[in-house]
């Protein structure tokens, strides 16, 4: 796919308006703005609970201008094919159901729904925007969450002492035909995404990584730099996945230190650097694993183009 253009190719209108109630510098909002511009006005959005419940209004009111359904917790993908089998059955195929999910609701409440929508491919595109803990409800820890972080449930004397559950592993062992992480620091990217995304037939999942000023401990000015520095420092590589086989890096990734990232986040401000380099390990570890990843994908002679076709055929 050749790049987008921001001033040539992006849409002007806004399905995502004015008067959300999201907290100042929240990633979310952005996040759903862009997708949105990428999927159009023929889009149906399955809301679990989430921050996003509230950020999107109360009823009657709504700053999202497409039908939304809000959900119990765990529900999401299900209730989502549901909509989309009586969407099918109405001939309303051109309609795209998101599931829009919070990473709470994704790596623990929902997995179990969104694993079995996976195993039957069900033809749905399910966003999860992860702040990397229960943002909405008081800032406890999550399966999202990384290790050494802060949180109300992992104070700084006990701080998260797991590694952030491996999402992306867990939705391409499923073999799903599509699935990508992207970031508002980088809107071409998450634009071309949403669009590659709209185009394929069955299950595709988003993996957008969303800073909460709140829960990070950082400042609400520092919201699109966080998320680039993530990026930049190995932390959250931007990537897509076809049918769970064929991984490819979607931009460029420096490999700065990770502790300039850590640094600017209140929620690792104690630790030591030791911890810090413990971290840094990890990261290095998992971007070896992943580039041999898309080391083996490239020796196969998958191209993301032929993926993306395949994908497509299938509609």
């Amino acid at each position: 796919m050749s790049q987008m253009r921001i001033d040539q190719d992006v849409p002007h209108g806004e399905l995502m308006t004015s008067g959300h109630l999201a907290c100042p510098g929240c990633a979310a909002p952005l996040s759903m703005r862009l997708v949105l511009k990428a999927l159009g006005p023929k889009t149906i959005v399955v809301m679990p609970a989430s921050c996003f419940t509230i950020i999107a209004g109360p009823w009657p009111q709504s700053s999202l201008q497409v039908p939304v359904y809000h959900t119990a917790f765990a529900t999401g993908p299900a209730v989502a094919s549901g909509v989309r089998a009586a969407l099918d059955l109405r001939g309303e195929t051109d309609t795209t159901v998101l599931v829009w999910v919070g990473d709470g609701g994704t790596f623990d409440i929902g997995l179990q729904a969104l694993s079995g929508a996976a195993e039957r491919n069900e033809n749905i595109l399910y966003c999860c925007y992860d702040n990397e803990a229960y943002m909405n409800t008081g800032i406890q820890r999550s399966s999202a969450t990384p290790w050494g972080a802060w949180t109300t449930t992992t104070p700084a004397q006990h701080p998260e002492a797991t590694n952030k559950k491996d999402i992306m592993g867990i939705m391409a062992a499923h073999r799903i035909p599509y699935a990508a992480t992207a970031t508002v620091a980088y809107p071409v990217d998450l634009l071309e995404k949403g669009t590659r995304a709209k185009g394929v037939y069955g299950t595709r999942f988003l993996h957008l990584l969303s800073p909460c000023p709140p829960g990070w401990k950082c400042g609400d000015d520092e919201t699109i730099e966080l998320a680039r520095m993530a990026v930049q420092n190995r932390v959250f590589p931007l990537l897509e996945v076809e049918d769970g086989e064929r991984w490819r890096l979607t931009v460029d990734h420096a490999g700065d230190a990770v502790e300039s990232y850590l640094r600017r986040q209140g929620r690792f401000r104690h630790l030591s650097e030791e911890q810090v380099a413990h971290i840094q390990a990890e990261v290095d570890a998992r971007w070896a694993s992943l580039q041999r990843r898309v080391a083996a994908s490239e020796g196969a002679g998958h191209g993301a183009d032929e993926a993306v076709t395949v994908g497509m055929a299938r509609a």
